[in-house]
């Protein structure tokens, strides 16, 4: 037995003191997490937004609100962008100033109609750089076949912005019959994705971080109001539309089966992500389901609709690659699972923050 009279007493942990890389729950300040569209997204909104805001119609808490106005149903949304760089292959912040308004729209059954448009600036960017972001916007919005009505300019000093970041609310029309939220998911749903995921966030980080994977990789950025016609002319009845952007498919899935009180179930093979992006997240340590995406849609569709909705969609441009990759189920309620090639199981979190922050 060895003797330990000379050993020193032992000290006493100062927890407090630790430091973690990884943002944690109970800091006092904000971090770039908060802004990823994972789980430090949702406390933000649930416990400082939405008590100080109220109200019903933010209880919905959707891609859009829905409401009654005048007798109509309007779909009314809003979206902040501040990606980083501004321009990028296959789009640039204009373009996702418009596509990503249009598309939380669309994700409640409502053609955009009007957009406004917010831009702030920070002294001493160049203004052909605002030039060519407004053009890019003006050519997204007429693409889309939504007008941009109103608009606002601010200027802050240099120092205090990032050149360009640019606001859009929209409002449109909700068509009779049209019901999309995750309460009405039930078990059996079948769960599509309209292609490949992973391709707007690998693009970004491949241009800001000088990365090359021996094939450009181009943004996915695209309106999907058109594909979301196509899928309502064959049933109004879909349950819920979801674009996965920030937080990527398993953020998306995790909130729709958090809120319809719904377990989900993936067969892992069966999401479409292409090689290039599959090579970068091996690369880089990512997951692809937790990569954003900018213009890709996720329907949870009732069985017997099904066959004929995925047909519709593979039928429209934004829709070819479209495919079932699971299910709404009993079992496990809240939680997404995916089934690997292997033949077993793993949960698919809500992640905490972001992979790539700055991408939207």
């Amino acid at each position: 037995m060895s003797d330990t009279t000379d050993l020193p007493a032992p000290t006493t942990l100062d927890i407090e003191a630790w430091t973690c890389p990884a943002p944690v729950r109970d800091r006092p300040r904000v971090v770039m997490g908060h802004g990823g569209g994972g789980a430090l997204s949702a406390e933000l909104v649930q416990q400082i937004f939405a008590p100080a805001y109220g109200g019903d119609v933010l209880a919905q808490m959707g891609d859009a609100a829905v409401l009654e106005l005048g007798g109509a149903r309007l779909a009314f949304s809003t979206d902040s962008y501040v990606v980083r760089p501004l321009f990028f292959p296959g789009g640039s912040i204009g373009d996702l100033a418009v596509n990503g308004t249009v598309n939380d729209l669309a994700m409640r059954g409502a053609r955009a109609a009007y957009l406004s448009c917010g831009f702030i600036l920070e002294e001493g960017v160049e203004l052909e750089t605002v030039t060519r972001v407004a053009q890019a916007l003006g050519a997204a919005a007429r693409t889309a076949g939504v007008e941009v009505a109103t608009g606002d300019t601010k200027v802050v000093e240099a120092g205090h912005g990032d050149g360009v970041f640019v606001n859009t609310a929209g409002i449109g029309l909700v068509p009779a019959g049209v019901d999309l939220r995750p309460q009405r998911v039930v078990p059996g749903d079948v769960v599509i994705v309209s292609g490949a995921i992973g391709v707007h966030g690998v693009a970004i980080m491949s241009v800001r971080e000088g990365l090359e994977f021996g094939v450009e990789i181009k943004s996915d950025c695209a309106a999907l109001g058109g594909l979301v016609d196509a899928m309502l002319a064959v049933t109004p009845d879909l349950h819920v539309l979801r674009d996965p952007t920030r937080g990527g498919l398993a953020a998306a899935l995790n909130e729709i089966a958090a809120a319809s009180g719904t377990g989900v179930v993936v067969r892992e093979r069966a999401v479409p992500v292409p090689s290039a992006v599959a090579n970068a997240c091996a690369i880089l340590g990512l997951d692809p389901m937790y990569i954003a995406n900018e213009g890709k849609l996720v329907a949870f569709v009732p069985r017997e609709h099904a066959d004929a909705v995925l047909e519709a969609m593979r039928a429209h441009p934004l829709g070819a690659d479209s495919v079932i990759i699971g299910e709404a189920v009993e079992d496990h309620p809240g939680m997404v699972v995916a089934r690997t090639g292997l033949g077993g199981t793993r949960v698919v979190d809500l992640p905490m923050g972001e992979q790539l922050p700055r991408i939207c």
